[in-house]
């Protein structure tokens, strides 16, 4: 028997070994007990480019046409990976994180007569003008919502400087006689990160509070405002938010920056 033969067969036996139900019930027995997203390598937990997401999309598409025990392992190892390293708890985050979300005020409508190519260009601009933002008091954008955006950094002093920044920035844009209208809202809690996104409570919290904020307003929920510096800041009444999925004691309050 040549080498090529030998070597046939040899990967014809390790494909039959890796296939055996048996194998792959202790494979998959082992991802329920192991710590960690236990449905870790779809598309969702494997978004992002820090490891182990890269290597996960790879784990993932591991022999997809049968069922495979390495596919479950190799899963699993990085299931645990990932929980180890973001130190999870109770399904929350360790650290917190503070959420911007922004919104442009009457976009849809506005586009509906402006146009498709009017309205990108003003979305080019707006997207240009929060990068910048969110990148220069070391944030990240989380994703964009088609007129609106998701941001994430370390300290609420950073995103509601954003923010600010941001309303500041497209205050001059005038696309076609339009003047676009920004509201944001700041959240500081701990979400859960799952590849490059977060998800959680925190998360749809500090989206409420950004749909209560009027056109040309930075609102921010009670957690976030207590960790502000007060010297740097003016802020509103508070206010009861009352909104579907907010906790029933959560009070916002606008912010400005002090003159």
């Amino acid at each position: 028997m040549d080498v090529p033969e030998r070597k046939g067969r040899f990967l014809q036996a390790a494909q039959r070994l890796d296939s055996r139900p048996g194998l792959i019930a202790t494979a998959e027995f082992l991802r329920r007990i192991l710590p960690g997203d236990r449905d870790y390598g779809d598309p969702l937990s494997t978004s992002g480019d820090q490891l182990p997401q890269p290597l996960g999309r790879l784990v993932s598409q591991l022999r997809l046409e049968r069922p495979s025990a390495v596919r479950e392992l190799g899963l699993g190892a990085l299931q645990a990976w990932q929980a180890l390293s973001e130190s999870q708890r109770r399904g929350r985050g360790a650290v917190d994180v503070a959420i911007l979300f922004t919104d442009l005020v009457g976009f849809s409508a506005w586009a509906l007569e402006a146009g498709d190519d009017t309205a990108l260009g003003l979305l080019r601009l707006i997207g240009e003008a929060e990068d910048e933002a969110v990148s220069r008091n070391q944030g990240e954008v989380v994703k964009r919502l088609g007129d609106g955006a998701m941001a994430a950094f370390s300290r609420s002093q950073q995103a509601v400087l954003a923010a600010l920044e941001l309303q500041g920035s497209i205050r001059d844009i005038d696309i076609a006689g339009h003047r676009p209208a920004l509201r944001a809202g700041v959240h500081l809690g701990r979400p859960r990160r799952i590849g490059s996104d977060y998800l959680g409570v925190d998360v749809n919290i500090a989206a409420r509070v950004a749909d209560a904020a009027q056109a040309g307003e930075v609102l921010v929920s009670d957690r976030a405002r207590e960790s502000l510096e007060a010297a740097s800041f003016e802020f509103g009444r508070a206010r009861r938010l009352e909104a579907a999925g907010a906790p029933k004691e959560l009070s916002v309050c606008t912010v400005t920056a002090r003159a």
